[in-house]
């Protein structure tokens, strides 16, 4: 019989007997009694024990990837294979020691997770666009994005100059066309374009387009001035263009039958195409906690493939001696796994979809192989394909949100799970599901708390409401009339079931806006510094290894450590880089002093720092510039002309001057267009104990491949 670390550990605190007893064998009144610490130590070391280690593989491969994006420069290919190759010899080499062996693994798992942004980069990578272009090209649509009123979003490659129009560096850019015949992956296009370079993030540590855009390898976004003409069809065989179709066929059939918003929220669930949600609907059910019902991820694809076994294993019982044969739950099973693959092609596969098309795989895959099915290792194994496949996504909201939520889900699971008692009645059945809706929703929210809060400054205080009152609709009639109706379209039965589908998502806007009108004066959330995701990434990981209560320790102690060591606050200035905006803190809070109030920048601050940043009179303005004085003390000046240098130069505690400054220039900060232009949209609070600003630039690097510098 194996003896765990941990029956050691406990073995050695009983008192001496003629013949040791294993402690699990041992009479209560005989039984070692453990301290909390011993307890721990115990229950840590059978972690160890019992091979957990590879469930930190992940998080050792995300501490890589971190590690490696905060380097100076990229790092050299010939460095990454050396110290690659020092770690596998360490590996078989330390193969008989257990201790060495699985540390290096863990070396490994880093080493592996810091040299795939590199590897990613060079096979996926493309040069970006540092200034605009304009011309006429000749090129081929790789993907439709969406499809508006606004114009037509697509993915285009192969950019040839035609005639005498500059030729362009990247592989592929992402464009906006207005006019012309309707479109699908493969074709040949030929348009006048204008072409110009992927923005920056807007506020310092936001959503960066250009380091998403460049391993996507779109290298710039444009504009065709002018109608498209087709030069060439796609093969209709093609499978990009089979599911192309398949998906803007479905699309049609939803617009048809519904009318909005209920059509954009339907077209979201079943193609994942969530472009033609209106804006309404979309804070509605963000402020209802259900912001998670329009991305197509687990909950849907769970409901999908569910919905599969249970019909093909209710079928394939009805035919008599069947079960002789073959086994129903595992042909079934494997039909799940069919459905769930398909529903993940016609949706977009978003990282959500992809790590919940993976984690069902190997569910139900373990089903067909008559193995346990639901396990943290699953979770991991899926964890480390979505980190091999899409570095990049580590970075995204969608992926720290969607392994948060899964991760503490069956972690949950794992301390809570019970043995099968004796069969429940229906009553207890419904209400146990109720219980799960309400248990799920608040582990769920809990666990994706910090990354909501980091990423959308958002939270929804009533969203176990919002998710109790709605996911009987979305389990019992959304998704399953979604089902019904995508099989029954080619047939054009699909009226009712799209009805039926549409019904539910009125009521659920409906519930969603009686939970958010609750949740009114509810939602102020704080502002957190990047330190919060690295707490978080540390307390998830505990989380995963251990197997016990102690697993909880260090997510309850996350919220003094996010609370003294992660607030972040607001700037006190804010600048622009690519239009004339700039924010200037007064006394009701941060008001508009220059550009427009309805530009993309401004519209992303206010949600950032959740002010209303309207137009204010804080500065003086004549034909040179403009000068004022902030509530917070110190004056600010805006140079239009060089002749204003002259004068606010030796006047202005902070000057902006989107032109080069004089050298002489006597103002305490000083932000030029070289500034601007190497670090993007710039932050400032003011520090007055020690009379100057505290910056930081929205790009902190520009040393990388994705980083394109404004000539």
């Amino acid at each position: 019989m194996t003896v765990t670390i941990g029956e050691r550990v406990a073995e050695q605190l009983v008192p001496a007997r003629a013949e040791p007893v294993a402690p699990g064998a041992l009479p209560p009144t005989l039984r070692p009694r453990l301290t909390l610490w011993q307890a721990f130590r115990a229950g840590v070391a059978d972690d160890l024990e019992h091979r957990r280690l590879f469930l930190l593989w992940p998080y050792a491969a995300i501490a890589g990837l971190i590690v490696s994006l905060l380097a100076p420069e990229e790092p050299q290919p010939w460095l990454l294979g050396l110290v690659g190759s020092v770690v596998i010899i360490g590996l078989f080499l330390a193969r008989g020691q257990t201790a060495l062996f699985r540390a290096l693994t863990l070396a490994a798992a880093f080493w592996v997770g810091f040299s795939l942004l590199a590897i990613h980069a060079a096979l996926f990578g493309t040069e970006m666009l540092a200034r605009p272009a304009y011309g006429t090209y000749e090129m081929r649509v790789d993907e439709i994005v969406s499809e508006l009123e606004s114009g037509t979003r697509a993915i285009v490659s192969s950019i040839t100059p035609t005639g005498t129009s500059r030729a362009v560096p990247m592989r592929r850019a992402r464009i906006v066309i207005a006019d012309g015949p309707p479109l699908a992956p493969g074709d040949i296009i030929r348009a006048p374009v204008r072409f110009y370079a992927v923005p920056g993030p807007v506020v310092p540590n936001g959503f960066d387009s250009q380091f998403h855009a460049f391993f996507d390898g779109i290298g710039a976004y444009g504009n065709a001035t002018a109608a498209v003409e087709r030069v060439a069809a796609g093969s209709n065989s093609a499978p990009e263009r089979v599911i192309d179709g398949v998906r803007r066929g479905i699309a049609a059939r939803i617009d048809a039958d519904l009318e909005q918003p209920t059509a954009g929220i339907a077209r979201a669930l079943i193609t994942g195409d969530q472009s033609a949600v209106s804006e309404e609907a979309r804070e509605t059910m963000a402020a209802a906690g259900l912001a998670h019902v329009l991305s197509v991820s687990g909950l849907h694809l769970t409901i999908v493939a569910g919905l599969v076994l249970v019909t093909l294993r209710g079928g394939l019982a009805l035919v008599g001696g069947m079960h002789r044969f073959v086994s129903v739950k595992r042909v079934a099973a494997a039909g799940a796994i069919v459905a769930a693959l398909a529903y993940f092609a016609i949706s977009g596969g978003n990282v959500a979809a992809l790590r919940s098309t993976i984690m069902l795989v190997l569910v139900l895959g373990a089903v067909v192989f008559g193995r346990r099915a639901l396990t943290m290792r699953n979770v991991a194994i899926a964890a480390l394909i979505v980190i091999a496949t899409d570095p990049a996504s580590v970075f995204r909201p969608s992926f720290q949100l969607s392994f948060a939520a899964v991760v503490a889900l069956i972690g949950a699971w794992e301390l809570m799970r019970q043995r099968e008692g004796r069969e429940k009645s229906l009553l207890v059945r419904a209400g146990g599901y109720l219980w799960g809706i309400v248990l799920t929703s608040v582990i769920a929210g809990v666990a994706t708390l910090l990354f909501s809060v980091y990423h959308f400054q958002q939270t929804a205080p009533l969203g176990v409401l919002g998710n109790l009152f709605t996911l009987p609709l979305v389990g019992f009639v959304m998704m399953p009339s979604a089902v019904l109706a995508t099989l029954a379209m080619p047939f054009g039965w699909e009226a009712p079931f799209l009805s039926a589908m549409g019904w539910s998502i009125d009521r659920m806007l409906d519930l969603g806006g009686l939970v958010a009108s609750w949740s009114s004066g509810l939602d102020a959330s704080p502002l957190l510094a990047p330190v919060a995701l690295l707490l978080g990434l540390a307390a998830l990981g505990w989380f995963t290894f251990l197997s016990s209560w102690h697993r909880l320790i260090l997510p309850v102690l996350l919220i003094p450590a996010v609370w003294l060591l992660a607030l972040d606050r607001s700037p006190d200035v804010l600048i622009a880089d690519t239009t004339q905006a700039v924010a200037l803190r007064g006394e009701a809070g941060l008001e508009l002093v220059a550009g427009k109030a309805d530009s993309f920048a401004v519209d992303v601050w206010r949600e950032t720092y959740g002010e209303a940043i309207e137009p204010g009179a804080l500065l003086k303005c004549d034909s040179v510039g403009c000068f004022g004085a902030s509530s917070r003390g110190f004056t600010l000046a805006i140079v239009r002309d060089p002749s204003g240098f002259y004068e606010d130069c030796g006047l202005a505690n902070l000057l902006i001057a989107r032109r080069p400054v004089p050298a002489n220039c006597g103002a305490g900060t000083v932000i030029d267009a070289e500034t601007l232009s190497l670090g993007g949209v710039q932050w400032l609070r003011w520090d007055a104990a020690r009379g100057g600003f505290e910056i930081r630039p929205a790009i902190p690097e520009i040393n990388r491949p994705w980083r394109a510098v404004r000539p």
